[in-house]
């Protein structure tokens, strides 16, 4: 997998949160109360649970940031699978600047692991079709640049990053517009000649509508498989066709045989279950 890593201009305020955000008023009391200050340690942060790893970046640059003495070895980088007992991140130095950092480090780590372990297991699912699983705009605040990285390190691909990314018009949207094509008219208006268009419809007379209208891409929103097979017929290939509700891993065969190119999914990112990893002390 050709994965280029985030900028570090781009983690490193998010690290940096998380840490001050831990260490508080006072740091961590705990190790310097218990841990000599001369005292070292080497350990591995090794996986517990089997899954696909993301966030390694993230996790060594905390260790880095409370104490530039601190080695950190990435063995496993993002997007690579684990089983039990595989270690990811080799970790030796000073002992106290280790344990403090251990939660941050793994708190990203664990998270991030989750999202591209759960966006893998619906990459998984929709083989051997072509569709390709898509996160949304549902991110944690504030971590929505490394969860979107982690979709990708699960083989998924991103959607919107923000706002101003595209234009999405979706059914409130098109409720207060007072319909489909109005709603696509009056974005085209608006727009700059590079921005795409999408909506969202539920039915397949708004497809209907979208198509005459002139879009980029659609989101076939709630829609049975028959609907969705239907409705990739009536696209034939014009436009981009994005599926999206009810997305788990047992319905994700069922709706890439119908032929959509995306299917995405909100739950990879706000929902997805932690993949569990720990830091081992290796004495």
């Amino acid at each position: 997998m050709d994965l280029s890593p985030l900028p570090a201009l781009l983690v490193e305020p998010i690290v940096r949160a998380a840490l001050a955000e831990d260490l508080g008023r006072a740091g961590d009391i705990t190790s310097a109360a218990v841990i000599p200050a001369e005292a070292r340690m080497s350990g591995a942060i090794a996986a517990r649970q089997p899954g696909t790893v993301a966030g390694t970046d993230a996790a060594a640059l905390a260790f880095r940031l409370l104490d530039p003495a601190i080695a950190v070895a990435i063995l496993l980088p993002d997007g690579s699978r684990v089983a039990p007992g595989d270690a990811v991140i080799r970790i030796d130095g000073p002992a106290r600047p280790i344990l403090a950092a251990e939660r941050v480090a793994l708190n990203l780590l664990c998270r991030l692991s989750g999202v591209a372990t759960a966006t893998a297991a619906l990459a998984a699912a929709a083989r051997p079709h072509k569709a390709r699983i898509a996160c949304t705009r549902k991110t944690t605040p504030g971590l929505r640049a490394l969860e979107k990285h982690a979709v990708r390190a699960g083989g998924g691909v991103n959607h919107r990053f923000g706002l101003d990314d595209a234009v999405l018009i979706k059914d409130n949207h098109v409720a207060v517009a007072g319909g489909v094509r109005p709603a696509i008219a009056r974005a085209r208006a608006a727009i700059g000649h590079l921005v795409k268009i999408e909506v969202e419809v539920d039915t397949l007379a708004q497809l209907d509508e979208a198509l005459a209208e002139g879009v980029d891409a659609v989101v076939l929103d709630n829609m049975t498989p028959d609907q969705l097979r239907e409705a990739v017929r009536r696209v034939d290939g014009e436009v981009v066709t994005e599926a999206s509700g009810r997305v788990t891993a047992e319905t994700v065969p069922a709706i890439a045989a119908t032929g959509v190119d995306l299917i995405s999914a909100g739950w990879i990112t706000h929902s997805a279950p932690i993949l569990d990893l720990g830091l081992d002390w290796e004495g």
